[in-house]
C-alpha cells in the first residue's frame, strides 16, 4: 500500500512539473539568471515557482513539517539572491534551492530516515527562520528602494 502510495505520488502532475521547475531553475540556472534583474525582482518571481513544491507538501503529502522546511529553502533563496551588488546574484547561480526542495521531498516519500528525522527536527526551527527571512526581505526591498532613490537623486540633481 505504502509503494502504490508512493509510486501514485512520483506520477502526479505535480511532481512532475516540481522535477521541472528544479531542472530548469537550478540545472540550466533560469533562477541565477532571473536574479540578474535589479531591485530583488527576479527572485521574488522565481520564489514564484516553489509555489508547486509547497503545495505538493501541504496538499498532496500533507505535511506541515515537510513544508516549513520547504519554505525555509525558498526564502532562504530569495534573501540571499537580493543581497545588493552582484552578491545575491552570484550566490544565486551557487545555491540550488529547488533541488534541495527537491531532495527533502523525494528523501519524504521514500521514507528515508535521514532525510525524515532532519524534516523534523528542523520543523520548528523553519517556522522561527519563516518570520526572520520576511521581515528581512521586507527590510532589504525597502533598503533597495531607498538606494535606488537616492542614487537617482545624486544622479539627476
Amino acid at each position: 500500500m505504502k509503494e502504490e502510495r508512493r509510486e501514485r505520488l512520483k506520477a502526479s502532475r505535480s511532481y512532475q512539473l516540481m522535477q521541472k521547475v528544479a531542472l530548469y531553475m537550478d540545472q540550466y540556472y533560469l533562477d541565477g539568471l532571473a536574479g540578474l534583474v535589479p531591485g530583488g525582482l527576479g527572485d521574488m518571481a522565481t520564489s514564484a515557482f516553489a509555489l508547486v513544491h509547497v503545495y505538493f507538501c501541504m496538499f498532496k503529502l500533507r505535511s506541515i513539517p515537510l513544508t516549513l522546511a520547504v519554505l525555509n529553502n525558498v526564502m532562504r533563496d530569495v534573501l540571499m539572491g537580493m543581497l545588493p551588488f552582484f552578491v545575491g546574484s552570484i550566490i544565486d547561480f551557487l545555491n540550488k534551492a529547488h533541488a534541495k526542495n527537491m531532495k527533502l521531498i523525494d528523501g519524504y516519500i521514500n521514507d528515508d530516515p535521514v532525510i525524515v528525522h532532519e524534516v523534523r527536527r528542523k520543523a520548528w526551527c523553519s517556522a522561527a527562520m519563516l518570520v526572520v527571512f520576511i521581515a528581512a526581505i521586507a527590510a532589504m526591498a525597502w533598503l533597495l528602494v531607498w538606494l535606488t532613490q537616492k542614487l537617482g537623486t545624486l544622479m539627476f540633481s
